[in-house]
């Protein structure tokens, strides 16, 4: 019989990173409040938590990222102005972002890696399975891969973590999962984890992507992590010891996602992902396309 493991209802998003790269953008805007097409990045995030029945969604914060809260929470003015103007379709996409879930806030304080971002999170969380969300991989709705890797947890329990096939000369720029396989196809038993290994070391060309359901005992042990690459606390270091001991927290899976994913971390994505994203909306991509086409014969 199919054992049955705590419901998940809470999603924690780090987002107290500096946005290095998009500087001088980033200077006074957090990163995750850049537009992609008419949307911030963040509340894509969040839309897919929601979507995934993750109503609980605590956002990890840090220095000069109050754009994030005002962003989810009510402007009262600006509905009344639209209100008072009839535009009631600008109206609903305001009210959207304040609707979606019910938000929290903690600073993390001290940058001190993604480990640590999560391991602000266990008040919070306290002792129940959760989902963590990272603002860089937009994932596109039509593709669930967080539901399903909530099913995968749901029903063995541990952590579950997503996985998408690299070319090997780009595996160095991720995580990298040792795994073995499972019946079912796009799930696999993860043996062991390395932070951006060498393209000679790499026991896969399975690489971790921003997306996470995560055991509770991960706590404990991200408390025990010494700081690694970078001099910060790594999620990975965490994961590979609940990989190699069942018993700290059950096993750890991999769901190998095929699906359509936007990376917003590299400015040269970030781009390609306003294109795409724009080319496949009713009320924009049929005169963006045209004129991309245009565009790009003309610079042929």
């Amino acid at each position: 019989m199919t054992q049955s493991h705590p419901r998940i209802s809470k999603a924690v998003i780090p987002a107290a990173g500096l946005g290095t790269r998009f500087l001088p953008a980033t200077k006074a805007t957090p990163k995750e409040m850049l537009p992609v097409v008419d949307k911030p990045a963040i509340q894509y995030v969040v839309e897919e938590a929601v979507t995934a029945g993750l109503s609980d969604v605590l956002m990890i914060t840090g220095r000069n990222k109050r754009p994030l809260e005002d962003h989810f929470d009510r402007n009262y003015e600006l509905e009344s102005a639209l209100t008072r103007k009839g535009d009631a379709e600008r109206l609903k996409k305001v009210q959207e972002s304040s609707d979606l879930a019910t938000m929290h806030y903690v600073r993390q304080g001290d940058p001190r890696g993604l480990g640590h971002a999560v391991l602000c999170a266990a008040p919070h969380v306290g002792d129940q399975p959760f989902a963590v969300l990272l603002g860089d991989d937009l994932i596109d709705p039509r593709d669930p891969l967080l539901a399903r890797m909530v099913e995968i947890q749901e029903r063995e329990g541990g952590s579950v973590i997503a996985l998408m096939e690299v070319a090997p000369e780009q595996i160095h720029q991720y995580g990298c999962a040792a795994v073995e396989p499972t019946a079912e196809g796009d799930v696999v038993r993860i043996t062991g984890l390395v932070e951006k290994p060498d393209a000679a070391e790499a026991p896969s060309n399975l690489a971790i992507i921003g997306r996470y359901v995560l055991d509770p005992a991960v706590f404990g042990i991200l408390r025990r992590t010494e700081p690694g690459r970078g001099g910060e606390i790594q999620l990975t270091d965490a994961l590979q010891l609940l990989a190699e001991d069942e018993k700290a927290g059950g096993p750890v899976h991999g769901v190998v996602f095929k699906g359509r994913r936007y990376d917003t971390g590299d400015r040269s994505d970030y781009l390609r992902a306003i294109v795409r994203l724009a080319c496949e909306r009713e009320d924009l991509g049929p005169d963006f396309k045209t004129w991309l086409r245009s565009y790009v014969t003309e610079e042929m």
